[in-house]
């Protein structure tokens, strides 16, 4: 576990010394290379802005707007019969649109119900099974300018609706009762 931490700790560091010297070996301004990268990176985050903005506006209006508690409702006996906790819902549907909001709820839930309950796991599971696939798609895709992403938008959705029952079903099967 030791050789882990003491790995861990040095990974980057060396990473990026080799590939400084491999630069400076071949003989590529490294120093240039990498604030011309800075730059680029600065441009992008700044063209993806509108993009997350509409994103997180969307997440925000549909959660106060109370239709995601109107839908839970309407989905709890169903859940029920299949011995879904309602309580995961809410994150499972708003993961594939947004990592933050995600992950709040995920907070909540551990906050409420513990790290070690059967929901608790349950959302911890689900957090790391998924992506996020609209928030993928329209910052990135939006960012360099695709505008055909049915395919990609299919793909995704069934990803995270794969994930999602394989994290229920396996965290049900391990820690359930």
């Amino acid at each position: 576990m030791q050789l882990i931490s003491v790995f861990s700790l040095w990974i980057v560091p060396v990473m990026i010394a080799v590939i400084l010297l491999y630069g400076t070996w071949k003989r590529i301004p490294t120093y240039e290379s990498f604030v011309e990268g800075g730059k680029e990176g600065i441009k992008i985050a700044v063209s993806i802005i509108p993009f997350l903005v509409g994103m997180l506006v969307a997440i925000t209006v549909f959660r106060a707007s109370g239709a995601l508690d109107f839908f839970i409702g309407l989905v709890k006996p169903v859940l029920d019969l299949v011995g879904v906790p309602s309580e995961v819902v809410p994150l499972a549907l708003v993961r594939p649109i947004s990592g933050t909001a995600a992950l709040g709820m995920m907070s909540d839930i551990i906050s409420v119900h513990g790290p070690d309950s059967l929901i608790g796991r349950m959302a911890s599971t689900i957090q790391g099974s998924t992506d996020t696939t609209f928030y993928v798609l329209t910052v990135y895709f939006g960012a360099v300018g695709i505008k055909k992403m049915g395919d990609a938008l299919k793909v995704g959705l069934i990803a995270d609706v794969i994930g999602i029952a394989a994290a229920i079903t396996i965290v049900t099967i391990l820690f359930g009762s």
